[in-house]
């Protein structure tokens, strides 16, 4: 399986849990995010971890781009890890 990287693109999370630039790296474990943004980006990042190819735009590719469902206050990008 595949390494997912999390990219921190945009925060104002109301609780404080990340900041832009912030990266995580998903094997096995979730990352230490609140809930309501793990339950938005989990079938993404599953999908990628398992050689998905997603809707990316007007196209196709290995990543995407997410917003927290509490206003938007963060945004996430996921992309394949390079090994």
């Amino acid at each position: 399986m595949s390494k997912v990287r999390l990219t921190i693109t945009e925060s104002r999370c109301r609780c404080g849990y990340v900041k832009s630039g912030d990266i995580f790296i998903v094997d096995d474990l979730c990352p230490p995010l609140c809930h309501e943004l793990w339950n938005c980006i989990y079938p993404s990042v599953y999908a990628l971890k398992n050689g998905a190819v997603l809707d990316y735009g007007t196209g196709k590719a290995k990543c995407f781009d997410a917003m927290c469902p509490d206003e938007c206050r963060v945004h996430v990008h996921g992309e394949i890890a390079e090994e």
